[in-house]
């Protein structure tokens, strides 16, 4: 099952390898220029293998130095090297047999930042995917598990830190100005769980004593001086561990923990076994340079990797189609974490907003895929928001149906029966199905079917009858490559209030299972009748958004108004205030394209407004409910023939009719919320920080001048603060010498802090309006830009593309030249930071048609470059397909 030239590859295809893979020993000497590698294979036959099959490795821009078969040189007709592989023939049939190979490679010139490369002085590894064959030749696979022992020889002035994955063996001198280090990881994994890092960096040292009374060691390596700014990581990291025996009763399994942080890493984290390597900016927090996004970013993101130690890591992937089996289901673990560490409602808004915006794009669009594929062209291009957070959605539909008791029995079997394996979708859900005794076939559909379920509802009252049918019907869209589709098993949690806003208990329930809650939707149409219902009922559906679906069910403003005002679930809560905002949002887009006028409804305006006065609603709700739906939100709603213009003119009055109408509120709050003393990253905190900016924000719409906003800059103690009253000023009042002055004092002040330095480019690139190609063209010429730095291109030109849809989508298709420019010049260096740039493109045909023909034309260029890669061609030619 290799992908490594692109072609297609198929899930029905999966076998077994020919040969077991017993032991791992490696030996690194390492250099910038000429790293040499020495694995030490060691293999059987497997029982019921072709007796006759030859060992194929997989390699990537090898050059293989030696080849030993049990310690003696190889024939040379008994091996043959290719770009992609290394092939022995000739192999015994029973005994078991070592294969020594010697490669050597080029850290330096590694700009792939794959496999094993050199960044800043620093040797590090990324494996995840397919990586390890660019370190040596090897059955680079995920069902091939074995124990690694890794000897590491280096500089020593130069290195004086040796790391592997396990436990440290121990190290000693090794020659003139040059030492060594063992490692020894006892549990069998797969090679892209493979870690190394050599360098000198600074370490903050902890410790964790287990349930069963072991202790374990923490330490975070970070660049020399940074070390104040890893703490809150490593209190995050002590509460996941914490976490994750209490709720899932998971102990740690190694004698140490470790986590390097570093600046040119492709992907935010990497949970290789005991040595996780992060991007930095998922690391490094104090009040003065990260936000409180960072702060809850990193505390999720340690959380997330820590928890892959069992949900990936001790159990594993039998192929990578199945890769939601450890993503997803640690996203789902990782969610819960944060939600008990912080406020749920509020998390779960989060959640939903990030899967609308991200994953319901990508299943409406020309990249859907199901959440587990049945086939792929380049494995690095399903990293998705649908094999992580609609994966994620996936696992929690499985708590919803079966309640927390029994899932927690179903995740204790899974842990029980597939520790040390690599396992499939079919394994995972079989837990499931023995533990609660509940056959899964049908909900197993969420894993196979690509596409976002539309659940129409309509309802009916019988006062005389005192009853109340709800009527549903669930269709879910064709998708590339899955043009019919069967109906869904959809768990749809729902509550009835009445008029004063209390909540209506049923007497029975006839037409559909309804059980703690949760209606249960399994036919494409089912009609529910609540029987015992003494007053019309308004009714909330898919409270806590119980199932990752679009909904449609048609509600006046005023019945809206009472779940926004009256709702338990206050995530549904959060909902109702969407769901009257929208209709204005869309109407809003259409009356500025048309040139008409844009009038709010007063019932919208009026609701929002007491909301945020609400005292009784905690601030960071409150923040939550006043962040209007966004413009891409807007946008995928309308569906098609977008200008985004439009969108953003719609958008711009409907915030100023409400700063308007709630200035006095507003006010108020900015001054309730103000938090005095030293800052505290703490969610109560964090909310009330939240909510003050929030109102900042509608007041620099109220008072039409960026006073207040450069007073706000001017005052901040903390990064928090001081960025959103620079974005405000930036955005708001892009030309004003405020903004100028603010842009230039917060260059001055953070030009040392790579990570501040990516906010400032970041709120320059989300600047709306036509010249954001041109000012985005500017900074990179800017000395502080390296387009090496795969975060600092994200931090411009990404949040351009993602971020900016005025800019990006110019009239005139200048955004996509632009991108598609960037692409080119990106993919020479860094195949997987293009491709994942690219995707920004995957709505392009639902803008109207002179942009949409803009947008392909710059599709076409990207398609028609000689030498694209794997990654970039299979982006580019999926988004294009008819």
């Amino acid at each position: 099952m290799r992908t490594d030239t692109g072609q297609v590859v198929n899930l029905a295809d999966y076998r077994p390898t020919d040969f077991v893979l017993e032991r791992v020993d490696l030996t690194f000497e390492l250099d910038p220029t000429e790293t040499k590698v020495e694995a030490r294979l060691i293999f059987h036959r497997r029982k019921g293998a072709d007796p006759s099959a030859p060992l194929v490795l997989d390699g990537d821009e090898l050059n293989l130095s030696s080849l030993l078969f049990d310690q003696n040189e190889l024939a040379p007709e008994r091996y043959m090297v290719t770009a992609e592989s290394l092939t022995i023939r000739g192999l015994p049939e029973t005994a078991p047999f070592e294969v020594t190979v010697t490669t050597i490679i080029n850290p330096e010139a590694n700009t792939q930042l794959m496999g094993l490369y050199r960044t800043s002085g620093i040797y590090c590894t990324q494996c995840e995917a397919e990586g390890f064959r660019r370190i040596t030749y090897f059955p680079d696979r995920p069902d091939v598990l074995a124990p690694y022992t890794v000897n590491i020889i280096a500089d020593k002035e130069a290195n004086p830190l040796l790391l592997s994955n396990g436990n440290f063996l121990g190290g000693a001198g090794y020659g003139p100005g040059k030492h060594f280090a063992a490692w020894f990881d006892p549990h069998p994994k797969p090679s892209y769980l493979f870690a190394l890092v050599a360098g000198d960096l600074g370490v903050v040292e902890d410790t964790f004593t287990t349930m069963s009374g072991r202790e374990v060691v923490l330490k975070i390596y970070v660049e020399h001086g940074k070390e104040p700014r890893a703490a809150y990581a490593m209190d995050a990291l002590k509460r996941s561990m914490k976490w994750d025996e209490d709720v899932f009763g998971r102990e740690y399994d190694l004698d140490i923990f470790m986590i390097v942080a570093v600046s040119d890493f492709n992907m935010g984290a990497m949970e290789n076994k005991g040595l996780n390597i992060f991007n930095d900016k998922y690391v490094l927090a104090d009040p003065e340079t990260a936000t409180d996004a960072d702060y809850a970013n990193i505390e999720a993101i340690i959380a997330h990797e820590y928890f892959h130690n069992w949900t990936g890591n001790r159990i594993t992937c039998r192929d990578w189609f199945q890769l939601c089996l450890k993503e997803g289901l640690t996203v789902y673990r990782d969610h819960e974490f944060s939600s008990d560490q912080r406020s749920r409602p509020v998390k779960r808004i989060a959640e939903v907003r990030h899967l609308k915006s991200e994953q319901f794009p990508e299943d409406g669009g020309p990249l859907a895929h199901p959440v587990r594929p049945t086939k792929y062209r380049e494995i690095n291009n399903f990293y998705t928001t649908t094999v992580y957070e609609k994966g994620s959605e996936v696992t929690r539909m499985i708590a919803t149906l079966l309640g927390r008791e029994t899932f927690k029995k179903g995740m204790d079997l899974y842990f029980d029966r597939h520790d040390g394996q690599a396992v499939t979708i079919e394994d995972f859900v079989k837990c499931f199905e023995d533990a609660s005794g509940r056959d899964l076939a049908q909900f197993s559909l969420w894993y196979h079917q690509a596409g976002t379920p539309l659940v129409t509802a309509s309802g009916t009252y019988d006062a005389g009858a005192k009853s109340f049918s709800l009527s549903l019907e669930q269709m879910i869209p064709a998708t590339p490559g899955q043009p019919t589709k069967e109906p869904m098993h959809i768990p749809l949690s729902l509550a009835l209030f009445a008029e004063d806003g209390s909540k209506i208990e049923p007497a029975t329930v006839d037409g559909a299972e309804f059980a703690g809650e949760v209606l249960h939707l399994t036919a494409r149409t089912q009609t529910a009748v609540f029987h015992g219902v003494a007053s019309r009922p308004v009714v909330s559906i898919n409270r806590s958004f119980s199932a990752p679906i679009n909904l449609h069910f048609d509600q006046s403003p005023a019945d809206l108004a009472l779940l926004a005002r009256y709702e338990t679930d206050h995530f549904a809560r959060w909902q109702a205030l969407t769901d009257l905002a929208l209709p204005n949002l869309l109407k809003a887009a259409r009356d500025a394209r048309e040139g008409a006028a844009i009038v709010c409804e007063q019932t919208f305006v009026d609701t929002l407004i007491a909301a945020a006065a609400d005292e009784s609603l905690e601030p960071a709700f409150r923040a939550q409910a006043l962040a209007l739906p966004s413009e891409s939100d807007i946008a995928r709603e309308l569906g098609s023939n977008i200008d985004p213009d439009a969108v953003h003119a719609g958008r711009q009055a409907i915030m100023r009719q409400i700063a308007e109408a709630g200035k006095a509120t507003f006010a108020a709050l900015y001054d309730a919320m103000i938090t005095s003393g030293e800052f505290s990253p703490d969610a109560k905190s964090a909310g009330r920080r939240a909510l003050r900016n929030a109102a900042l924000t509608y007041l620099s719409y109220a008072e039409g001048n960026p006073s207040r906003a450069k007073a706000a800059f001017d005052g901040a103690n903390n990064m928090t603060d001081l960025s959103h009253a620079l974005t405000i000023l930036a955005h708001r009042f892009p030309d004003s010498a405020e903004a100028k002055a603010a842009l230039e004092a917060f260059r001055s002040r953070f030009q040392e802090n790579a990570l501040v330095v990516d906010k400032w480019f970041a709120i320059q690139a989300g600047v709306p309006g036509q010249g954001a190609v041109d000012r985005v063209k500017a900074l990179m010429e800017n000395p502080l830009f390296k387009r090496t730095n795969p975060n600092r291109m994200r931090s411009l030109v990404g949040t351009f593309a993602f971020g900016n849809p005025t800019g990006f989508g110019r009239a005139d298709g200048e955004g996509y030249r632009f991108l598609a420019s960037q692409i080119l010049d990106i993919d020479q260096r860094n195949p997987q930071l293009a491709a994942r740039l690219l995707t920004s493109m995957r709505s392009w045909r639902s803008l109207e048609s002179a942009r949409a023909d803009h947008a392909r034309s710059a599709l076409l260029e990207i398609e028609r470059a000689a030498n694209l890669s794997t990654d970039v061609r299979d982006i580019v030619e999926r988004t294009l397909k008819e």
